[in-house]
């Protein structure tokens, strides 16, 4: 029998309606947070205010607020325990800026993606609007954007490095990590009388000490001098980059939960203190938060459909967590390294539930998580995992204490597949080919039964210097499962295809890399019609690389690409057979010494002579230029080649008006 639609009073409050509606004459916690309020447990926001309400709180959402001044942040009259804040499940200057530092034109976690219901720096903004309502009433920054900024930190939009966001929020305290526990616990403190002073012995907790609470002789909690280690300070890692590339190492060496220790960062006379991460939560615990009574649904407040939700909610999360290490990704800084999975029955009792709701096609989008088949994989030896530092299982191999068993994942997806009402489940979520080529079975139930055509795959380059950088694995490993997915796939009937994601102008990356990247897509067929441009997300490795040109993990030197002229020649080398970067890949490809790649020969990247459509783009981009009062050549105007010649005056490397405009 079908479920019935849920209705508002299923939801958790969104204005004071709602709130009395319930019989409440105050909220314990008000959410605030930029993303409209999804009753999904993909959305972070959704999955606490569930847990808390589990736990007997009563909760209520300011999702996306007015933040010009704080009327809309008194909404719900004064909350008896916290305000709990997060920017949402992105980054807000990730979610508002492309890799070129241009505005977004749309936003997926707004109705409609409509732009502008955010601010930029979400976290600073809402706390700050919070204490201006409430003053007295604590303030717990939390989510990715807190997470990610909880440091000293490089911030990519400003080129600046930037404070603790506990400096520039003014919070009283930040959460970091998933924080399902963590928020009972200060919830349950609070209301028993605790001061945030109390709060300060949690793991996953992040707070900074006044001028007068920082004493040579300052002892914390439950711990030794030992189990503290002291950054190097704000005024220090801002202006050398030695100094940053050390910081961002120690951060990384205490990521692991079971070993990691307190970190504090002097910033001016005060001290900021990052308590060792939370936890991982065991199978049991998992269970349990995602077994609450999710609508799966966006507040019926809304008109208009949210692409985020669109996207996700037929999607059923099994695991959290990543052991790859891959130097350009935040998930291991906020989920953690060690894997945390759903039991079997607690998966299959969410598809069940899906399989009976009225809204539900059959067809399940994904079952995966951060890395689709990491599920229940974790180190065979605990008494190692408890001392372990390595910031990858996988890289530069994989570890020979990682337990590698796709068997229980094969079981759950042959089971999900077979219950009534589910007509299809698709594994959309990044695949780790390393290890699904340790089991010719995970790939054959995959190929055979879970891709719908196509599986996305993530090598990210081709160069092995980048590769290594990145801590992916070798171009050998896309090779190998390549074949495996192509032979599974021909022994199950179907015609189906990998699409490869590669990341352009990550560190180490250049020309000469870019190109045989290039050469790498052309001798295999692939034309990939978007993009990924390096973004130096907060406290990530590679981040550190771009910004100080040290590898931290070795100090080596390393070359990165910094100005726009230069990652617009990455982005044009991996896009090489767009006719309209033809000026663009024909310089760099002579530039480089590499006129073989330029002709009409099979290994030729780019005929001799420009294409129509290339003239015909370069016309309309110096129009564009002529408008805007900027100098344009005229051959340019007439759709006509120039050539390369450099001998001849004003034909240098850098002219403006042979910059493309990003694609």
């Amino acid at each position: 029998m079908a479920s019935c639609p849920p209705t508002v009073a299923d939801f958790l409050p969104m204005n004071p309606d709602e709130v009395g509606s319930r019989g409440w004459d105050a909220v314990d916690v008000v959410f605030v947070t930029g993303d409209a309020y999804v009753d999904h447990p993909s959305f972070a926001n959704a999955l606490l205010g569930r847990v808390l309400e589990a736990e007997g709180f009563r909760v209520a959402f300011l999702a996306q607020p007015p933040w010009v001044d704080a009327s809309a942040f008194r909404r719900f009259g004064r909350p008896r325990l916290f305000f709990a804040v997060s920017a949402g499940n992105m980054d807000s200057m990730i979610n508002h800026y492309t890799a070129n530092r241009k505005r977004r034109n749309d936003d997926a976690y707004s109705p409609g993606g409509r732009i502008g219901l955010r601010p930029d720096r979400a976290t600073n903004v809402y706390a700050q609007r919070c204490r201006e309502a409430y003053p007295g009433v604590p303030v717990i920054a939390g989510g990715v954007e807190a997470s990610l900024r909880r440091i000293a930190h490089f911030d990519y939009w400003s080129d600046t490095v930037r404070p603790s966001v506990l400096v520039t929020s003014k919070a009283d305290l930040l959460a970091f990590g998933m924080g399902e526990e963590l928020i009972v616990s200060i919830a349950r403190r609070l209301r028993d009388g605790a001061t945030l002073d109390g709060l300060r012995d949690l793991r996953g907790i992040a707070y900074l000490l006044g001028a007068s609470e920082v004493v040579p002789e300052h002892r914390f909690r439950g711990a030794s001098d030992e189990a503290t280690l002291e950054l190097p300070a704000f005024e220090v890692v801002k202006d050398d980059h030695l100094a940053f590339a050390r910081m961002t190492k120690t951060l990384h060496d205490e990521t692991n939960p079971l070993n990691g220790r307190r970190l504090v960062q002097r910033h001016g006379t005060r001290l900021a203190v990052i308590n060792p991460p939370s936890l991982p939560l065991d199978e049991r615990a998992m269970d349990r938060i995602y077994g609450l009574p999710f609508t799966r649904r966006p507040h019926p407040s809304y008109t208009e459909a949210i692409p985020a939700h669109t996207m996700i909610k037929d999607s059923v999360t099994i695991m959290r967590g990543c052991f790859g290490g891959c130097t350009f990704c935040s998930i291991t800084m906020h989920q953690g390294r060690i894997i945390q999975s759903r039991s079997k029955e607690s998966v299959l009792a969410e598809l069940r539930a899906m399989a009976k709701d009225e809204d539900f096609k059959g067809h399940v989008s994904d079952l995966g998580g951060p890395t689709a088949n990491m599920y229940r994989m974790r180190c065979t030896k605990p008494e190692v995992e408890r001392v372990c530092r390595r910031l990858s299982c996988v890289h530069p191999t994989i570890c020979k204490l990682l337990g590698t068993d796709h068997a229980p994942l094969v079981e759950l997806m042959k089971a999900a597949r077979a219950i009534p009402g589910i007509r299809s489940v698709r594994v959309a979520s990044g695949i780790r080919m390393d290890l699904a080529a340790r089991s010719q079975e995970y790939v054959d139930e995959l190929a055979a039964h879970h891709v719908g055509g196509h599986l996305k795959v993530a090598p990210e380059h081709v160069s092995e210097r980048v590769l290594s950088l990145m801590k992916k694995p070798s171009r050998g490993s896309f090779d190998a499962f390549a074949e495996r997915f192509a032979a599974a796939s021909e022994k199950a009937g179907k015609e189906q295809y990998l699409v490869p994601y590669f990341i352009a102008s990550h560190p180490g990356s250049g020309v000469a890399e870019m190109i045989e990247l290039a050469v790498f897509l052309k001798q295999r067929g692939y034309k990939p019609r978007q993009v990924q441009d390096f973004i130096p997300a907060p406290m990530d490795i590679a981040t550190c690389m771009y910004h100080t040109g040290i590898d931290p993990t070795t100090m080596q030197p390393v070359e990165t690409a910094r100005k726009l002229k230069d990652r617009v020649v990455q982005r044009a080398l991996m896009q090489f057979f767009d006719p309209r970067n033809w000026f663009v890949v024909h310089r760099a490809l002579l530039d480089a010494g590499r006129a073989d790649l330029v002709g009409d020969g099979r290994e030729c990247l780019i005929p001799a002579q420009p294409p129509r459509a290339a003239l015909e783009a370069r016309r309309r981009e110096a129009e564009d230029r002529l408008a805007a009062g900027e100098p344009v050549h005229g051959d340019e105007l007439r759709g006509r080649s120039v050539g390369y010649r450099p001998h001849r005056p004003g034909a240098g490397r850098t002219r403006k008006d042979d910059r493309r405009r990003e694609p």
